[in-house]
């Protein structure tokens, strides 16, 4: 299998929202439905729809990564996390290292897909559609995602 690589993290990148879903059970959906996003990329790799796949590792871990930095500041909270382990005093929470573990995860996805999509779809005369609906269903799946996060607590 070509994408092997791609396939990989998608896997690893699943299984880590998944983790998540397991730590923070009052936010199962929310992870759930993250990792339903890296589900479809591994369902598209395997029907060989590799543009399609690529687009979507490219923008998806971008916009999470984004969000979760400077939307909700989680990411900040993971890095100290981390920074509290390599000085030694352990993890205060399980979600901070994941959080940083996905984020190294979703650069190494960004990483390999624009690579492949270099190689392989740059040229071809569908590539800047692919990549534009990519966007659009990127962009409209974290509209979604985020306006009902934000619903799902109250405001004062």
């Amino acid at each position: 299998m070509v994408h092997r690589n791609v396939a990989t993290l998608a896997a690893l990148l699943m299984l880590c929202f998944l983790l998540l879903a397991h730590y923070e059970p009052q936010l199962f959906l929310l992870h759930f439905y993250q990792a339903l996003f890296y589900l479809a990329i591994l369902v598209m790799l395997f029907y060989f729809e590799d543009r399609w796949a690529y687009a979507l590792g490219i923008q998806a871990p971008i916009v999470w990564i984004v969000l979760m930095s400077e939307g909700t500041g989680l990411l900040g909270g993971a890095f100290q996390q981390i920074w509290r382990f390599v000085r030694g005093q352990g993890f205060t929470n399980r979600t901070g290292p994941i959080a940083f573990v996905i984020a190294v995860l979703g650069v190494a996805m960004v990483t390999v897909c624009i690579r492949r999509w270099r190689r392989e779809i740059s040229g071809l005369p569908m590539a800047r559609r692919t990549f534009g609906i990519s966007a659009a269903v990127v962009a409209v799946y974290y509209t979604i995602l985020v306006t009902w996060f934000w619903r799902m607590f109250p405001h004062s």
